[in-house]
């Protein structure tokens, strides 16, 4: 079904994940370290890597920096490391996913499964796409079809799931929104694991958004709502 890059510098961990991956029709390639798995991902074009952080050589936050300058393949961080600082850090780095160890190898082809669907293009039997949808909301301009955001004419940096989460928000404009809504339908699956993950990606989007972060309002002991004019 997919091709997968597992790096890790445990070869446990990447037996025990190839053998989940195999068995859910996958392929797997594997890496030992950073600099193997940056070398990895240039010959191979895998569909998805799975990246270990404390790595020899390498650390997994640089090697996806790496990869990201020639590659915009799915990330999925694996660590030992789950302190908000990491998977910020992760995150901020291009990453898609971040899970903690130890880990359900269940859990992980189910985050892998979704990642993947996420990121598949349309199939040849597929109808057309649809039209072009822009949202404009003052100087900030959200481009869906495109994924293309700018603020007062500049191009903002988002991640994959900055992205996602913005689109989300902003096609449910004005409304509330619960917490439990907004991973079901902007992570695809069931949550699992860190329960602080939506809140990091809140922060990290307004972080990008600067001056428009207002238009994301917190609802406390509820969600987030995206307000099409916001108090100022």
């Amino acid at each position: 079904m997919a091709h997968l890059l597992i790096a890790d510098d445990e070869a446990q961990i990447r037996t025990l994940i190839r053998k989940y991956a195999e068995f859910g029709g996958h392929t797997v390639t594997e890496a030992a370290d950073g600099m193997e798995a940056i070398a990895r991902a240039a010959a191979d074009h895998p569909d998805l890597v799975v990246m270990d952080i404390m790595m020899p050589e390498l650390d997994g936050f640089s090697a996806v920096r790496e990869i990201r300058k020639t590659s915009s393949v799915p990330v999925l961080f694996l660590s030992a490391r789950g302190e908000e600082y990491d998977r910020i850090n992760g995150f901020e780095s291009g990453a898609d996913d971040y899970v903690v160890k130890p880990f359900s190898p269940k859990e992980l082809l189910l985050r892998i499964e979704a990642i993947l669907r996420r990121s598949r293009g349309q199939a040849a039997d597929e109808p057309p796409p649809p039209p072009k949808e822009v949202y404009t909301f003052g100087g900030l301009t959200v481009d869906m079809t495109a994924r293309i955001v700018t603020a007062d004419g500049a191009a903002l940096e988002l991640s994959p799931k900055e992205y996602d989460l913005l689109f989300y928000l902003i096609r449910n404009k004005n409304i509330a929104l619960s917490r439990e809504r907004l991973i079901t339908e902007v992570w695809g699956y069931d949550f699992f694991g860190v329960d602080r993950t939506l809140d990091t990606h809140v922060k990290l989007l307004r972080k990008s958004l600067g001056v428009y972060s207002n238009h994301i309002v917190t609802l406390r002991g509820v969600g987030y709502r995206f307000d099409e004019k916001p108090k100022p």
